[in-house]
């Protein structure tokens, strides 16, 4: 399971903030593929994913979820892992709230790969305590658990896997990180006021993108009509909103943008 293990290397281990539903859930990690460098930038990961979760179901049982969006160009096979403590209504076939959602980019070069690794997963998930997942109370504790699920599979690891995984604990990020390496992405929560008559309004914590967007000419439209989008090295992806008096818009979003990406 490379790509599992690659996520859990590379970083692209997250906690799934506790308010979200099942669909928050899914767009917050695809938000997180849709910042890969190598992308196109207009790649709807969030669109691909609901869409294929309307037609087929994506648990696997357990606790677990592994839905995927397919794409047409060839790229690697990439995942991200979110956490949720408490566990999310998924309609899962044995009824256990999901804890764990392995999301994959499967492009086109790489459907085999993805089959070999989503049924050497479900193999593990067969002889695996994952009773162990339920008492983890932080993204170490997980982290460990699914190496040692990982460690269960017997056709991509060798005798001294094992050895290998504890080194990745403590391996340092190289100096060139690799293309898909999100350890360094930076998520901002924001809220942004819109209405009719009345020039934007943006909540944040980061003064800068605070101050850019406020700046920035057709704001607005952009955050209404578009389910995210991109400004100033950063991609804004509108969560939820809500409508109060005086045609008032409150639009919660997220704001991801890679250190040191300008």
């Amino acid at each position: 399971m490379d790509s599992l293990l690659d996520a859990l290397q590379e970083g692209r281990l997250l906690e799934i903030p506790e308010d979200y539903d099942k669909e928050d859930s899914l767009r917050f990690l695809a938000h997180i593929l849709e910042a890969v460098p190598s992308l196109p930038p207009d790649t709807d990961i969030a669109g691909l994913i609901l869409a294929r979760e309307e037609s087929s179901r994506t648990s696997l049982g357990k606790g677990w979820a592994c839905p995927d969006a397919r794409v047409a160009f060839d790229e690697d096979l990439i995942c991200v892992v979110g956490w949720s403590p408490k566990g999310i209504a998924y309609g899962a076939p044995d009824g256990r709230p999901v804890k764990i959602i392995a999301m994959y980019l499967v492009p086109e070069n790489q459907r085999s790969n993805y089959l070999r690794e989503v049924s050497l997963l479900a193999k593990a998930l067969e002889i695996y305590p994952v009773e162990k997942l339920d008492s983890a109370d932080s993204l170490n504790d997980i982290r460990d658990h699914l190496l040692d699920l990982i460690s269960t599979t017997k056709g991509t690891v060798g005798p001294d896997s094992r050895a290998r995984m504890i080194r990745l604990q403590g391996k340092v990020a190289p100096v060139e990180p690799t293309p898909y390496d999100l350890a360094n992405l930076i998520v901002e929560p924001i809220t942004i006021i819109v209405g009719k008559g009345f020039k934007p309004v943006v909540l944040g914590h980061d003064q800068g993108l605070v101050e850019h967007l406020e700046g920035l000419s057709g704001l607005a439209e952009e955050v209404t009509t578009h389910s995210a989008f991109n400004t100033g090295g950063w991609r804004i992806v509108k969560r939820k909103d809500a409508s109060f008096t005086g045609e008032r818009l409150l639009i919660d979003c997220l704001a991801l943008k890679t250190s040191g990406k300008k």
